[in-house]
């Protein structure tokens, strides 16, 4: 919240009216020059005309130049010697203003005043004090900025005793109090000021109404609102704002479509509030409806977008952003980094990487771990890399990405190693540092380096482990074949046990087929999740792989009879900048379906010559075997790599995203055309990356 101070003070002048406006006009435009240029050619120059140029060169950040005609004028009054003292403050240059205090010959009230606000402003309260009561007197300005300085440093007791002191209290003071009051969330002290004003202003109502809104009264605000004779831009929006905060975006909608005037300011708000509620498509409406639009109406868009997981949506508003000439700012960059990680779109990232750099921003430590996060979900841990050593000072953010990073992509000694040149170069690790260095331990068989460190935790790190880094060990036990050992330290877990470990017991039981320990995680998950179809899916795929259909058959029924989908396997691969969908079982909406499925065709007989045979398995249905081989052909990965091998150049891996757990089957043949075609294939499932090429996966088939 805002507290309004009283800025500026009139002056009773004589001078010659259009030169020293036309002075001041100059440079209000930038244009010192041009100012200068009118000044010089003054025949005779006031007071007032040296005054007017002297404030010219501090309104464009030229105090050096400003103090040297100041000591170039031949005559000066108490006007110069405050023009100079508020010309530092504005500056920031609080230190040389006190210097120009303090040996001015002749102070006033406005001098003092003067000195007063730079130090509030600065925020050096225990100068700012002292100087206000060492004034010889004091004008209801004064009182008004040592009021708001107290406010501002949330001394609201301390700002009551200095505003009953007041002999004079005007709109501005006590509009200032009812804002401090409502900040602190002491809406009567506030409300009792409000009713005893005896003029109030729009800026005292939209005050009162902004405190309502802040804590959660919208209704009593909105009551307020009804009364206010003037309402402004302002006044409007804080209302709008009230209801979107709260999560009432038709009452603001309703509000919004009675305003006279819908700024861009509000608008920008709307979005923001359909946003948060879900309600993208009426966001994108307000957008496309919004004749001027500004910076904020596009990040707003596209972070709305990034959000509610319409990456696609928002790479093709970034994309028409640049096309209509609109620079990205940092918060949309940033949005558009988080969506290349997500959709693995690494040519959008490197251009926006690039644009970064041009606009200096990637020197910035966030920026850094962002840039790092969108490499390595890129599958370019080489670049995530160069961006990780060329800071000097890494937060924790940055060790944690690099050591989940290498964890994703199955390099567990690299990520062994990072962790503990983090802990040489003396940062603490934290918990997400130990769920990344467990991952890594975990997807790399390394059991021993897991179990150590996992001990260690607590005594050496001091990290108490939680759920999550059980569920870490869970899955490094289960994985290594040590299934009955994982459920024992399920039971011994301090905690209750969540859906992340039991379904990491579930995953090991379907890798080593333990069909008794599978059955109960998988009952524990549907207690815990009943919506969620995962634990239904896995376990189909365990009675599928010994061939129990009836009971595949039962788990189909009791997902139905309780509304459970299953999300339906999805892939995509950038080409040309351009991301292409696959759907599991749905070439045919791809328009080059018919080049699609010649390559598949192509490439089902070099596999079968290279000895791959289907794993029939991974078909979760009781059919013949040749529909199970038609329905493993069609999986969508298989379809955006045929595609990848279709578009992108021989000497360029082939960067493959999937949103679920690739299937064995799968695997197994994607090595395999990595053999055939001499290609490297990158593949990123719901859980890591394997990097095919040669017939071999990074992950050693360990996955």
């Amino acid at each position: 919240m805002r507290f309004f101070l009283n800025t500026c003070r009139a002056y009773s002048t004589s001078f010659p009216v259009i030169p020293r406006s036309r002075i001041a006009q100059f440079a209000r435009l930038g244009q010192i020059d041009n100012a200068r240029k009118v000044f010089d050619e003054l025949p005779n120059k006031t007071v007032d005309s040296w005054n007017s140029i002297i404030a010219g060169y501090f309104q464009n950040n030229q105090p050096n130049e400003a103090q040297l005609l100041f000591n170039e004028m031949p005559e000066k009054n108490t006007v110069s010697w405050n023009g100079l003292i508020a010309g530092y403050i504005k500056n920031g240059m609080v230190t040389e203003a006190r210097k120009v205090f303090d040996k001015m010959p002749e102070r006033n009230v406005v001098s003092w005043t003067a000195m007063v606000r730079g130090y509030v402003q600065e925020g050096m309260m225990v100068e700012a004090e002292s100087l206000f009561w060492s004034m010889p007197e004091k004008n209801v300005v004064s009182w008004t900025v040592m009021l708001g300085g107290l406010l501002q440093e949330g001394r609201i007791d301390e700002a009551r005793r200095l505003y009953d002191l007041m002999p004079e209290k005007d709109v501005i003071a006590r509009t200032n109090m009812i804002a401090g009051y409502c900040k602190e969330g002491r809406l009567s002290e506030a409300r009792e000021i409000f009713d005893e004003m005896p003029r109030r202003n729009v800026i005292s109502w939209t005050a009162m109404i902004t405190g309502y809104v802040q804590n959660n009264r919208v209704d009593v605000a909105r009551k307020l609102f009804e009364v206010m004779s003037v309402k402004n831009e302002v006044s409007w929006t804080a209302m709008l704002m009230g209801y979107i905060q709260c999560g009432r975006i038709e009452a603001a909608l309703e509000l919004f479509e009675v305003m006279p005037v819908k700024s861009v300011v509000t608008c920008n708000a709307l979005i923001h509030g359909f946003g948060q509620n879900g309600q993208v498509p009426k966001a994108r409406t307000i957008f496309d409806e919004m004749k001027v639009k500004d910076d904020g109406t596009w990040n707003a868009m596209i972070k709305v977008y990034e959000r509610k997981g319409f990456e696609l949506e928002a790479l093709d508003l970034f994309l028409l952003m640049q096309k209509e000439g609109i620079k990205p700012t940092f918060p949309s960059l940033i949005s558009i980094l988080s969506v290349c990680a997500s959709l693995a779109s690494l040519d959008h990232g490197r251009q926006v990487h690039a644009q970064l750099l041009k606009s200096q921003f990637d020197t910035d430590v966030y920026v850094a771990s962002v840039l790092i996060t969108t490499y390595i979900k890129c599958g370019d841990l080489v670049k995530a890399k160069l961006v990780f050593d060329r800071f000097a000072s890494k937060d924790i953010v940055m060790w944690n990405s690099m050591i989940s990073g290498y964890a994703q992509h199955g390099l567990g000694e690299e990520a062994l190693q990072i962790f503990r040149s983090m802990f040489s170069s003396g940062m603490a690790p934290d918990d997400i540092t130990f769920i990344g260095v467990l991952t890594a331990c975990s997807y790399t068989g390394k059991v021993k380096e897991g179990l150590e460190i996992f001990e260690l935790m607590k005594s050496k790190y001091l990290v108490e482990p939680k759920t999550g880094h059980y569920a870490c060990m869970v899955d490094l036990l289960g994985r290594a074949g040590k299934v009955n050992e994982a459920m024992n330290l399920i039971e011994k877990m301090p905690m209750e046990a969540d859906a992340i470990v039991w379904g990491s017991l579930l995953g090991a039981c379907r890798i080593h087929a333990k069909l008794d320990l599978a059955e109960v995680a998988a009952k524990k998950l549907v207690q815990l999740e009943p919506e969620n179809a995962g634990p239904y899916i896995l376990l189909s795929n365990i009675y599928a792989s010994q061939g129990k259909w009836s009971e595949v058959a039962d788990l189909r029924k009791n997902m139905r009879a309780k509304c459970v989908k299953k999300s339906p396997g999805s892939s995509w691969i950038e080409v040309d900048k351009r991301v292409h969908m696959f759907t599991t079982g749905d070439s045919r909406a791809h328009p080059e379906h018919a080049m699609i499925m010649r390559m598949l065709e192509k490439l089902g007989v070099l596999l079968r010559e290279a000895g791959y045979n289907p794993d029939g398995s991974f078909v979760l249905h009781d059919v013949e075997e040749e529909e199970k081989l038609h329905s493993l052909r069609y999986h969508s990965e298989k379809l955006a790599v045929a595609y990848g091998l279709l578009k992108v150049p021989k000497e360029m891996p082939i960067r493959v995203m999937k949103n679920l757990r690739v299937c064995g089957d799968c695997h197994t043949a994607i090595k395999l055309t990595a053999k055939v075609t001499g290609r490297e294939i990158i593949l990123r499932d719901a859980n890591r990356f394997h990097h095919f090429k040669n017939g071999f996966c990074s992950c050693r088939d360990y996955w």
